[in-house]
């Protein structure tokens, strides 16, 4: 059976994979608060991903802080399962009714966080709606947000993939910069099919000058021993 640390060494390797965190403004991610925002009518948005000691806003309405430590977030609560966590009061709520985030800026009353899940099943973080007073979703919101959660991770899945891809394609364009030397001679083809020596070529391209040395193996090779007069 995993342990509970196991679970999130997997978890915080699983979001590590996105390569995601600390990652500059994408308006895609933007737009899809925005849309939370509107569908929940609240003035706070957030697409939360938690790493070891804090949570990170890839994007955020309403908020000026681009994270928060994690031991006062409540997405830390969210992501321990794969429903969304709804808070109607938080001020009557145990687990927050003392936070600095509830009791200070920026004053939450209501949230609702919605698990960012990857295909086995890791929570990486939440999709937020939050409220500075009290309230709740109806059943359609609810079904809505539920879906938008999974777009956010459809879109966090094609940047990955799509970073992957372009990784693959940097290895295939170096393949094709590999240098077709003569197995024999050592001599080097250039782009147009013609062949001189490594030297030349190295000088065009990189402007570099050599000097010239016989190594000990080859010079024991090809130049023989002197034998010594009786």
């Amino acid at each position: 059976m995993i342990t509970a640390s196991q679970q999130e060494k997997q978890r915080l390797a699983a979001l590590r994979e996105y390569k995601i965190l600390d990652t500059g403004r994408e308006q895609a991610f933007d737009d899809l608060v925005e849309i939370a925002a509107t569908l929940c009518q609240v003035p706070i948005a957030t697409i939360s991903l938690v790493e070891e000691s804090r949570q990170w806003f890839k994007a955020s309405l309403g908020l000026t802080n681009a994270e928060t430590p994690r031991d006062i977030s409540f997405c830390t609560h969210t992501i321990l399962g794969e429903e969304p966590m709804v808070i109607r009061d938080a001020t009557l709520d145990d687990r927050f009714a003392e936070s600095p985030l509830v009791r200070e800026s920026p004053g939450i009353r209501f949230y609702a966080g919605f698990p960012l899940l990857t295909p086995d099943r890791q929570a990486l973080g939440a999709l937020c709606a939050i409220d500075r007073t009290p309230r709740q979703l109806s059943p359609q919101q609810m079904t809505s947000m539920k879906a938008l959660a999974r777009q956010v991770m459809a879109l966090m899945d094609f940047r990955r993939i799509s970073s992957r891809l372009a990784s693959v394609l940097e290895d295939v364009h170096t393949l094709h910069g590999l240098l077709p030397i003569c197995a024999w001679c050592k001599r080097v083809r250039d782009d147009k099919g013609y062949w001189g020596q490594l030297e030349s070529y190295l000088t065009q391209r990189a402007g570099a000058d050599f000097t010239h040395g016989i190594c000990p193996e080859c010079l024991a090779k090809n130049l023989p021993a002197r034998k010594l007069p009786a």
